[in-house]
Order: structure tokens, then sequence, then C-alpha cells
């Protein structure tokens, strides 16, 4: 049966009136120590009261201070965040569209100058996607300092729920923590957390998913971003994509949202609406889950043909929504709404 773009969906105990999505986009936003600000409240709620869409992913929220990626970067890292977080959930709520916490850790991509820390990754690996003015190689993480980077995503699940967020989804994309322990152009460790196999690859995945399940409890919509292949030689691959997205499923998540890795949200070379869909499109063969793909959607017409593709059960539409909040112009296209 032919899925439309107007058709309600449910993630865990999260109901969607739609299946557009506006995914997680950095804005540089926010106040000074990572909180949320009324610019950033009010360019989110333009968003849901304009864009014709079910779901907003909030922008990659850092979990700890060592964790930071960047400059007027959102922060979840302590529970002084929690009261700024609520503003901004408090007025999303006002419409009917949802909204989630990305939480995430940037890994060996965090800059010592902005956190003070030497940044760290699965491997002492210099990271293959920074200016060379950038890179410093990271120290290899401990089996303690990642039970430590896991309790921090559990505690950064437990504040998003407290502010109000409808769920929360892990960031394991575009070089960050989590995808450099996936990437085997990152990863070189020889031990349970090592490259040899998937499970290892992703151990540390599944024990962030069920630290988290266990902090937020059964009903409460959990999500993973997967950067499932790196279209590098040697790196991730679109099985390895499949598989790990198994293993995701029966650890736990609600929605495995389907996009670029170690290199980024682009793909070489592609332009065209969806170009992760040969990704999202095996993931959803796959597994029972619902399947989000973002990437290259301008156009209502290209998101509805993508489900028609069955591609994805959900559609991701970035940067055309980041640059209009109006992106869905007027017509026969509001009556998504």
């Amino acid at each position: 049966m032919m899925i439309m773009t107007n058709e309600p969906v449910r993630i865990n105990g999260m109901a969607l009136k739609n299946r557009l999505v506006m995914p997680p986009m950095a804005t540089a936003k926010s106040a000074p120590g990572g909180l949320v600000n009324e610019e950033l409240c009010g360019y989110y709620m333009e968003r849901a009261l304009h864009s014709c869409i079910g779901l907003i992913i909030t922008e990659h929220s850092y979990i700890s201070d060592e964790g930071k990626a960047g400059e007027h970067q959102l922060s979840i890292a302590s529970d002084d965040t929690v009261e700024a977080m609520r503003a901004l959930t408090g007025r999303i709520h006002e419409t009917d569209v949802k909204i989630m916490a990305q939480i995430n850790h940037a890994g060996s991509r965090a800059l010592r100058e902005k956190t003070g820390c030497r940044p760290v990754g699965p491997s002492a690996v210099l990271h293959p996607n920074r200016a060379k003015d950038m890179l410093e190689i990271p120290e290899e993480l401990t089996r303690d300092g990642i039970k430590r980077i896991t309790e921090d995503f559990a505690q950064a699940a437990r504040r998003a729920k407290e502010a109000g967020f409808d769920g929360v989804e892990i960031h394991s994309a575009h070089g960050y923590l989590l995808n450099q322990f996936y990437s085997p152009l990152t990863n070189r460790r020889t031990d349970e957390y090592g490259a040899d196999a998937m499970e290892n690859r992703i151990r540390f995945h599944v024990e962030v998913i069920r630290a988290v399940r266990d902090m937020v409890g059964a009903g409460y919509p959990v999500a993973i971003r997967l950067g499932g292949c790196d279209y590098r030689e040697g790196g991730s691959t679109v099985e390895d994509c499949v598989e790990a997205c198994g293993i995701f499923e029966k650890a736990g998540v609600d929605l495995l949202d389907i996009t670029g890795g170690l290199f980024g949200y682009m793909r070489q070379g592609h332009t065209e609406p969806g170009y992760f869909k040969e990704m999202s499109a095996a993931v959803k063969r796959a597994v029972n889950l619902p399947v989000l793909v973002t990437g290259g959607v301008k156009t209502m017409e290209a998101a509805e043909e993508l489900l028609k593709e069955e591609c994805a059960d959900l559609i991701g539409v970035g940067r055309a929504i980041f640059k209009d909040a109006h992106w869905a112009g007027t017509g026969d296209n509001q009556n998504i709404i």
C-alpha cells in the first residue's frame, strides 16, 4: 500500500500528524553556555508553524564539555540547561508538531581550544575529514572512558525527557564519536570494541541505547541517526548499515535515521532527492521499524516519490527548511497540515 506524506505515523508512544521531518541542522544560535534563547525558540517555532512538518529533531546538543563540537552549540551537559529547553519544547507544543532532542559527543572532531581537553576517539587515529590545521591525534578511549560517556548519554536523555522533548535521538553520523567507532577508517581497536566484527564496532552504540532506554523508560521514543556508509575505500558500507540497523532494532530503538558517515551529510557527486536512499531502502526491507532518510529533498513532490518508491517511512527536508520556513509554499501543499 502506497504511503503519502500526509499520513500519520507512530514512533513508539509518539504520534506524528504526517511523515515530513525537519532533521538536525546546526544553527549556532544558542546563548553562552549552550542555552536555548529566544532567537532559537523563534527559529524552530516559525518552522513548526509554516513548514508542514510532523516532527522536528533539534540540532545536536553536547552531552559533556569534553564532547562539544563547536561554538554556540546547544548544551545538554548539565541540569542547568533543562529550564531553558522547556521554553523551546513548550513553544513547539503550542502547535501540533512533535520535537525530539539529538544528543552527541564529538569525539576526535572536538577541538582542544574549544573544550580544554585532548580529543578522544576509538583509536589514536587522525580524523579523515578535518582541515589539516584542525587535526590532533585523539586519545584512545579506555573501557572506563566508554562507560563514563555511556552514562553521559543516559543523563542527557533524562534531561531531554525532563525538558519536555517528545523523544531523543542518539547521534552516530557525520564523523562524530559513535560514528568513529562504527567506521573501520577510525576504529583500529583490537578489543571487544574493535572493527573485526560488526557486533564489536557497535558495541558502544548498543550500550548507549540500553543505558538511554533504562533511563527514559519503555514508552519514550529513542532514535539513532546512523552515518551508514562512508563512500570511501576501506570505510563502512551499505551492507554494514543494514547489519548494524538490525542489531539496533533488537537493542530497542524506535526509529532509524539514515544519513552519511565520516564525510558528512553530503554525498560526493550526488544532488538528487534522497541521495542516501540506497541505504534507507535496504534498511527498510530488513527491519520492522520506521526508517527516516534525508538528503537533497527540496519539494513535496520529491518527498512523495521517495515514499512511493518505499525508500523510507519518513522523509527529512533539511536545507530547504533551513533556508525558508515557508518552503512548502501554499495551495495544494497545505493539505498536509
